[in-house]
C-alpha cells in the first residue's frame, strides 16, 4: 500500500460532510457481502469552479483508491513517501484502511505499542484502541465487535473503514462505477468560548485628604506694667514704676490628650515713703511719732509696729503651670506652683495652686485670652532678727488670687511678632501672721513671639 506524508495531506484537507457508515466496493467485493453500508450520501455545496484534475497515477495492484476530502490519499507508485500505505484494501468483504495516515489526517495522535500490538488513537472527545489480529475495537471505552481484526500491511496497521466511521464520525461512500472509496471529515466545531466577564471596573482609591495639623501655640511674650498700684503694709496705694511680666505657653499632644505647659513672671516695683517731719518712733505721744503713717510698718504675727525708712521695695512673683484641654478655643483647667519674694527682709513663700485659663489665639489676626488661678496656703517660715522677740519663728501665710485677662493683635499673617496688652494683678489674703492683706494690679502692653 502507497501514502503521503502527513504534512501533504494536512495541505490539501477541505469541508466535508457529515457522518455515515460504509458501502461495500463491488467486483472484488460485492454490497451484498459488505456488512455496512452507506446510508447517506454527501450534500453538495456549492463551491467555485474546481481546480483542474490532478493526476496521481494508478494505486498499486490489489489496492483501491480512497478519496479523503476530495482528493487522493495515494502517491505514485515511484514516489512512496516514508513507507506509508495510503490506499485500501479488501479482505472478506470488508474494506481495510491504513490506521495512521487516516487518523493522523483527522488531527488524532496515533501510538503504537510494539509489545502487545495496540495502537491508541486520541483527539479531544474521542478515543479508539485496536490489536492487531484482535477482531474488535474499543471507542471511548466500548468495546464492539469487528467482522475483520485489523492486520498488518508492508509495515503499516490497517483496519476496517468502520473504526473510522463509528471512532471519529467521518462520512464513508463506496462508489461503484468508480471503484472508489470516498472518505469526509469535518472536525468538529469547537464551542464557543463562554463569554468573559467584563473585568470589574478598576477601584478608585480616592486621593486622600491632606491631614492640616492643627494649629497650636507656642509663644513667649513680654509685658511692660503701667504704673501698677500696690496695697500692703509697706504702700496705702502707692503708684509703682519699672514693673513687668514675662509669660511663655506651649500646647503639646501626650497620651492622645492635649496639653499645656506654661510659666509666668512678674516684678513688682513700688515706692515705700515716710511723712514729712516723721520721727523714728511708731509709739502714739512721743514727739516726733506718726503713728499710722508709711514709716510704721505692722510687723509680722501683729504685733505693734515698727518703724521702716523710706525704700523701693520689690516683689517677684512666677509660677509653672500645667493645664488639660477641656474646650475649645484652647481652654484648659490646670494646677500652678507659686514662688514669692521681696526685697523687704521677708521669707521666700511658695505654694500649690489651681486654676483655669484661656491661651491666646495665635492663628488668628485678634484673639483674647485670660486666667484666674487660686493658690489656698503660699507660706514660709520667718525668724525675728532683733527686738523683744528676736530668735522667734513665725509661720508667714497667704491665699492668694492671681488673675489677667488680655488679647492679641498679629503683626502679619506670617510675621512672627504679636502686639500684646491688658491687665494683670493679684490679692494675698492673710492667712497665718501676715501684717496685712495686699494687692497689686495694673494694665500693660507690649511684644510677643510665636514659634
Amino acid at each position: 500500500m502507497i501514502r503521503l506524508s502527513t504534512g501533504a495531506l494536512t495541505a490539501i484537507l477541505i469541508a466535508g460532510m457529515s457522518l455515515t457508515a460504509v458501502a461495500a466496493p463491488s467486483g472484488q467485493a460485492s454490497p451484498g457481502n459488505i456488512r455496512h453500508q452507506a446510508i447517506a450520501q454527501a450534500t453538495p455545496m456549492a463551491s467555485p469552479a474546481p481546480p483542474p484534475p490532478m493526476q496521481f497515477g494508478s494505486p498499486p495492484s490489489g489496492q483501491i483508491p480512497i478519496l479523503f476530502n476530495d482528493h487522493h490519499v495515494y502517491s505514485r507508485p515511484d514516489e512512496l513517501k516514508q513507507g506509508r500505505v495510503l490506499a485500501a484494501l479488501v479482505r472478506g468483504g470488508t474494506i481495510l484502511i491504513p490506521l495512521r495516515s487516516m487518523f493522523e489526517q483527522m488531527g488524532a495522535t496515533v501510538n503504537y505499542d510494539a509489545g502487545s500490538k495496540t495502537v491508541d488513537v486520541t483527539k479531544p472527545g474521542s478515543d479508539v484502541k485496536v490489536t492487531v489480529g484482535v477482531p474488535q475495537v474499543i471507542i471511548n471505552g466500548e468495546t464492539r465487535p469487528l467482522d475483520v481484526p485489523p492486520e498488518i500491511y508492508q509495515g503499516q496497521v490497517v483496519v476496517p473503514v468502520r473504526v473510522i466511521s463509528e471512532g471519529m464520525g467521518a462520512y464513508v461512500q463506496w462508489v461503484p462505477d468508480k471503484r472508489l472509496v470516498v472518505v469526509r471529515y469535518l472536525p468538529a466545531t469547537p464551542p464557543p468560548a463562554p463569554p468573559t466577564a467584563a473585568p470589574p471596573p478598576p477601584v478608585v482609591t480616592p486621593t486622600p485628604v491632606p491631614v492640616v495639623a492643627k494649629y497650636q501655640d507656642h509663644f513667649v511674650a513680654g509685658d511692660y506694667i503701667l504704673s501698677p498700684k500696690v496695697y500692703n503694709e509697706f504702700s496705702p496705694g502707692n503708684t509703682g514704676s519699672s514693673s513687668y511680666a514675662l509669660r511663655g505657653a506651649i500646647e503639646f499632644n501626650l497620651i492622645n490628650l492635649p496639653w499645656m505647659l506654661e510659666g509666668t513672671f512678674e516684678k513688682w516695683q513700688y515706692p515705700h515713703n515716710i511723712a514729712p517731719n516723721f520721727g523714728p518712733s511708731c509709739i502714739v505721744g512721743l514727739p516726733g511719732s506718726s503713728a499710722g503713717t508709711q514709716g510704721c510698718v505692722t510687723v509680722i504675727g501683729g504685733n505693734g509696729q515698727t518703724y521702716v525708712p523710706a525704700f523701693t521695695a520689690n516683689e517677684w512673683n512666677g509660677d509653672g503651670r500645667l493645664g488639660l484641654k477641656i474646650a475649645d478655643p484652647r481652654i484648659y483647667i490646670g494646677v500652678g506652683y507659686m514662688v514669692h519674694t521681696g526685697n523687704y527682709g521677708y521669707p521666700s513663700l511658695n505654694g500649690v495652686g489651681f486654676g483655669l485659663e484661656k491661651l491666646p489665639d495665635l492663628d488668628q489676626a485678634f484673639s483674647v485670652y485670660g486666667s484666674a488661678y487660686y493658690y489656698p496656703s503660699v507660706n514660709g517660715k520667718y525668724t525675728v532678727p532683733s527686738g523683744p522677740q528676736s530668735g522667734t519663728v513665725f509661720s508667714l501665710a497667704y491665699s492668694i488670687l492671681r488673675y489677667q485677662v488680655g488679647a492679641t493683635v498679629g503683626l502679619g499673617k506670617s510675621f512672627p511678632l504679636f502686639l500684646d496688652l491688658g491687665f494683670i494683678g493679684d490679692r494675698g489674703k492673710n492667712k497665718t501672721n501676715a501684717p496685712s492683706d495686699y494687692t497689686h494690679n495694673g494694665g500693660y502692653v507690649g511684644l510677643g513671639l510665636k514659634f
